[in-house]
């Protein structure tokens, strides 16, 4: 199952088209396309055994964040090794390198976005896991039964922002406006042929900067699940950003960050891609 959120509305993806969840539902469900998480078990039983139609086309522009308005958002550091290695970093032996993206900055699969003085933002695709159960002491076997569904996700950085200070804070430099573009929609795991090996990567107009797989975290899926959910309580409709494969711009010679005019787009095998366009932020005034 696939599920979007169409101009603020809950739909079913389909082969057609778009299913509008409330009205398929009678009313049963509402339009809230965050507000499903806390009934999800119940939601997707629904779904499941519902015959979907009246599908109506729709334009992937017109969606919006699947998950709008997560309570609490987990993004995970260094997870692949060639990453970590990039960054002059050595292997983490746990997920300790952890910061949040804030929810203002989350956007859906198509924008443009405003890149901020001094040019340095760096691109980072990753896979984006929706927990749709909460999660409390789960162990690794149980971790995919807390989960909602999968989604692309970038972490945009601002990398002068992200290390500024004599102790660094990366949230700030990771929440720009625009700077968390997530979609196109939520795959459910049982849609995928491996959901624990996933092709991901990114191109900057045209040109591949980054690929890599999913079987190469350090931390997997059910394992960021487990570790987290032994300290913290994950919440139906929070996001985990699992990290980024190598590929960045700060970790070549000489550096690369994006500019104006450029076309990033980013893809997760089996889930689908992001696209964002980049222009200079307008001169301030007065």
């Amino acid at each position: 199952m696939r599920i979007a959120n169409l101009k603020s509305r809950l739909v079913i993806v389909t082969e057609d088209g778009t299913v509008d969840v409330e009205r398929a539902s009678g009313g049963r469900f509402g339009p809230d396309p965050q507000a499903v998480y806390d009934r999800w078990a119940e939601f997707k039983d629904w779904a499941t055994g519902t015959d979907l139609e009246n599908a109506e086309p729709f334009t992937v522009e017109d969606l919006g964040a699947p998950v709008p308005a997560p309570r609490q958002v987990f993004a995970i550091g260094l997870n692949y090794s060639k990453h970590a290695a990039e960054s002059g970093f050595a292997v983490p032996d746990a997920p300790t390198v952890m910061f949040t993206k804030w929810q203002s900055c989350l956007t859906g699969p198509v924008t443009e976005v405003e890149l901020p003085e001094g040019g340095h933002t760096d691109w980072e695709v990753e896979l984006v896991v929706v927990i749709g159960e909460r999660a409390r002491d789960v162990t690794e076997a149980a971790a995919w039964g807390h989960v909602a569904g999968l989604t692309v996700g970038q972490d945009l950085s601002e990398r002068v922002q992200q290390t500024a200070g004599p102790s660094p804070q990366f949230s700030l430099g990771k929440s720009l406006p625009g700077f968390g573009p997530t979609g196109p929609w939520l795959v459910t795991p049982d849609e995928l042929a491996d959901r624990d090996d996933l092709e991901l990567g990114c191109a900057i107009n045209g040109e591949q900067v980054q690929k890599g797989r999913t079987r190469e975290l350090i931390f997997s899926v059910p394992a960021l699940v487990s570790k987290l959910s032994a300290k913290v309580p994950l919440l139906p409709g929070d996001l985990l950003f699992t990290g980024t494969p190598a590929g960045v711009g700060m970790g070549r010679t000489p550096p690369r960050f994006l500019a104006p005019g450029d076309e990033l787009v980013s893809s997760i095998t089996g889930i689908g891609e992001l696209r964002q366009r980049f222009v200079a932020a307008p001169t301030a005034k007065g």
